[in-house]
Parts: C-alpha cells; sequence; structure tokens
C-alpha cells in the first residue's frame, strides 16, 4: 500500500478529531489514485483523493490507519471492518452548477461558528438555549442557494462545516484566490474545495410510503 502519507495523515487526523471512532474507506480510482472516504459526525461524507496506489476497497479503523502512517517502512493496511461501513457514495459522475470563492465559504464557515460560540455563552434573544439545540439548527441553515436550470439548489450549513473542519478549504493566507464548486451527482449535492469534498444526501430524497394492501377478487 502506498498512498502518499502526508495527504493521508491530514485527512485522517482530522477525520479522527471529529470522530475518535471514525472508519475510513480507500478506494482505488486510478492505478496510481486512491480516494479516501469518512463520514463525520452530522451525516456528511468527506473525501480527498492522495497520490498512489492503495487497495481496491477497503474499510479500516481512522485511528488505526492514522497510526500506521506514523510507522517507518511500508505502510500496512490495519484490520479490515468492510461490514461496518454502511453509508452509499455518491455517483462518480456529477456536474459542477456553481463556482464560489473559497474565502467567501470561509466567511460563512467562520459566521456560523461565531453564532454557536456567542449562542453558547450569551444565550438566543437572552435566553439560554442548549448548545447542541443551536448546533443542530445551524447546521441545517441553508446558507447558499444556487438556481440551477429553474431549480433552487440548497445547500445546508453541513457541508460547508465539512470542507472548513476537514481543512478542505487550505489556509486562508495560501490560498486566497481558490474556488470552492458546488456540485451535483444524482441526489447528492456537494462542495469541491481545493483539497476535498464533502457531500450531502438530503433527508428529503428519502421517501416513505405505506405498504399497500390488496384484496382478493
Amino acid at each position: 500500500m502506498t498512498p502518499d502519507r502526508q495527504d493521508v495523515g491530514a485527512f485522517l487526523a482530522r477525520l479522527n478529531r471529529l470522530d475518535a471512532a471514525a472508519l475510513v474507506r480507500l478506494r482505488r480510482v486510478a492505478p496510481d489514485r486512491t480516494a479516501l472516504w469518512g463520514r463525520l459526525p452530522w451525516a456528511v461524507l468527506v473525501s480527498r483523493t492522495v497520490a498512489g496506489a492503495g487497495p481496491d476497497d477497503a474499510t479500516v479503523a481512522a485511528a488505526d490507519l492514522l497510526k500506521a502512517v506514523d510507522l517507518p517502512g511500508d505502510l500496512v493496511l490495519p484490520a479490515r471492518r468492510d461490514a461496518e461501513w454502511r453509508w452509499p457514495l455518491p455517483p462518480a459522475a456529477g456536474r459542477v452548477v456553481e463556482q464560489l470563492p473559497a474565502a467567501e465559504v470561509r466567511r460563512i464557515a467562520a459566521a456560523a461558528a461565531g453564532t454557536l460560540r456567542a449562542a453558547a455563552t450569551e444565550g438566543v434573544g437572552g435566553r439560554p438555549v442548549a448548545e447542541r439545540a443551536v448546533r443542530d439548527a445551524l447546521l441545517d441553515h441553508v446558507a447558499i442557494v444556487v438556481t440551477t436550470d429553474g431549480a433552487h439548489i440548497e445547500v445546508p450549513q453541513r457541508l460547508v462545516q465539512g470542507v472548513a473542519r476537514m481543512g478542505f478549504l487550505g489556509r486562508s493566507d495560501m490560498t486566497p484566490a481558490g474556488t470552492v464548486n458546488v456540485q451535483l451527482a444524482g441526489r447528492w449535492i456537494g462542495l469541491a474545495a481545493p483539497y476535498g469534498i464533502a457531500w450531502l444526501l438530503p433527508v428529503s430524497q428519502f421517501a416513505v410510503r405505506p405498504a399497500t394492501t390488496r384484496t382478493n377478487g
């Protein structure tokens, strides 16, 4: 297994910081390219493609792989936990519907973080409120709206926080002119930043229908 250790380590360190029990799925997407996948605690999938050939498709504990990355010698894949990965992946083919300055996405993410800190210390409307309630409300807030082909594509704060908290926007002093693409792939909405992408399958895409009952005759 020979993916780029620095890029793999950066992805795993962020993922493990957000969820110590996180899984990482590795999928070879080209002879010399490997896609890393993880799921954040707020139901967003994140992915980064790194140089080097990894396994065809394998899931391991992010913490275990992070430890392996730090060991000298060949990178050895930890014990596989394929059966524990239970989330679908977006289709490989997608289309870009809007381009945004990375600096603007970074500003939106920072503003939400500031609102959360203020609510935790000062309350909302002068009243104390649970931090988790505020956090969930912020994550569901529609941060960006894109209109394409007469349809409104709503990008929630969940995706913005995904690219921000995973470091996909890069450092503001190093990538001030970068762009972030809003993408659609089937029913999935994605934010593709300079160093990775975050995907969300909106809850509204799941339809619950009552079972129909047929009578004889």
